[in-house]
């Protein structure tokens, strides 16, 4: 049961994997450029792509989306990458973020299960998600970012383009966790 982080050089990717050890998760932390062969071997219960600073440096990510068929989490880029590999387009943000902010989750769901219709969440950002793709629905919106979580209609990949794994996302170990039934069921 190892969920794979995938390292696309953000600076938050190591505290990913820290905060899934601080909850017992079995983790590893990988570089984007890994071959898909060498993740197979592993056996993952679950993917995370972290986040990164640009999309040339994304490396293997999306093929990792498209090659692999366990529970997928994507995160600020990852989350970007998400909707890209499934036919959305991304740009640059009209309202950048680098705050503290308010989330409203507007559907029920296993990622937000039980934390309420709205929660604070850090948000680190300059590009999102121009529109959802097909075949997904958007799970939380913001103030700053129309479309901060989204999930696929009948596979569990979900996108989220705040930061969970840092201390200005309270609930952040909370949708670890969460992600982590997923990938149990």
């Amino acid at each position: 049961m190892t969920i794979v982080i995938i390292n696309n050089f953000g600076q938050y990717n190591h505290r990913i994997s820290r905060t899934l050890q601080y909850l017992k998760i079995p983790c590893k932390l990988m570089p984007n450029r890994t071959n898909i062969n060498d993740i197979k071997k592993i056996n993952p219960s679950g993917i995370i792509l972290g986040g990164g600073p640009s999309i040339e440096r994304i490396g293997n990510s999306k093929e990792y989306i498209k090659e692999f068929d366990v529970p997928i989490l994507g995160i600020c880029l990852g989350h970007q990458l998400i909707a890209e590999a499934y036919g959305a387009n991304t740009r640059s943000s009209t309202r950048e973020s680098y705050a503290q902010i308010e989330l409203d989750i507007l559907h029920e769901n296993d990622l937000f299960k039980d934390l309420g219709d709205k929660i604070t969440v850090w948000s680190s950002h300059k590009d999102e998600i121009e529109s959802i793709p097909e075949n997904f629905q958007i799970l939380a919106k913001s103030d700053k970012c129309d479309i901060e979580a989204i999930k696929h209609n009948t596979k569990p990949i979900y996108g989220i383009q705040f930061h969970p794994e840092v201390q200005h996302t309270p609930k952040g170990p909370e949708i670890f966790t969460n992600f982590y039934n997923v990938c149990k069921k």
